[in-house]
């Protein structure tokens, strides 16, 4: 079996990806999230994973700004939100020893199957001690994943708290979407091996094919169920962003 790394933007179907190699003998970490009404079948993912991410990312995240006792920019995620991050394709991610102390503790059990919406962002600093690994891009249509993501930040108490949380708008939801892809697309995808599924394309045969084939691991075919996509789409989306899918 190879090893994965599965990435796509929060809320676009990673996590129905992830729970299809669950049972297949990878690690996938020690410590997951619990599941939530969100995901009620599990997010698979660890949290060391999402710490290392959010570290590694921490450094290009643009700040708040704190004006006569008003905060600005609340659309900048703060310490566990960054996987809302938007940030430009070419953002250089930069790591250090520490930080490549706990990849190299990760990755060190293989098989391993690993997923979190940052590693659109921070894999080239986990690509270098990822051996024999294959990638997996899970998409949706922005509609759909833009609304999913808006409605998380309104309702998770984490993200809607009123002074610790992220407030952010339908608008912003589709750059976020838009922002987790660039890299992928302009970059990342130029290295090593990669499969693209689309959301819709993991509740078929043929797209539970596709992963057996890619990653030479059996899957569970019984774990997608459809009856979870529950984001209603946003019906009026610039067709600069259509055009990404």
């Amino acid at each position: 079996m190879k090893n994965i790394i599965i990435l796509g933007s929060g809320r676009s179907g990673t996590s129905m990806v992830a729970g299809c190699f669950a049972k297949s003998g990878y690690f996938m970490g020690e410590h997951f999230w619990k599941a939530r009404d969100a995901n009620p079948k599990g997010f698979f993912e660890d949290r060391e994973i999402n710490e290392i991410n959010e570290d590694l990312l921490e450094p290009v995240i643009p700040k708040r700004l704190y004006l006569f006792g008003k905060e600005f920019f609340r659309h900048q995620p703060l310490k566990r939100h960054r996987w809302l991050a938007c940030l430009p394709p070419d953002i250089k991610i930069v790591s250090n020893s520490p930080l490549n102390g706990r990849i190299k503790k990760i990755v060190q059990h293989e098989p391993f199957c690993l997923k979190d919406p940052r590693f659109s962002y921070t894999l080239p600093a986990w690509e270098p001690y990822c051996n024999n690994t294959v990638f997996i891009c899970v998409f949706r249509d922005p509609g759909s994943t833009a609304s999913s993501i808006y409605k998380e930040c309104l309702e998770v108490p984490h993200l809607s708290h009123p002074k610790t949380g992220i407030k952010i708008s339908l608008k912003q939801a589709v750059k976020i979407w838009t922002h987790m892809y660039l890299p992928i697309l302009l970059t990342h995808r130029h290295h090593g091996d990669w499969l693209f599924l689309h959301y819709n394309q993991v509740l078929t045969s043929e797209g539970m094919d596709k992963l057996e084939e890619f990653t030479g691991a059996k899957v569970d075919r019984s774990f997608p169920t459809a009856k979870l996509s529950r984001s209603k789409p946003i019906k009026s989306i610039p067709p600069k962003y259509m055009s990404c899918t």
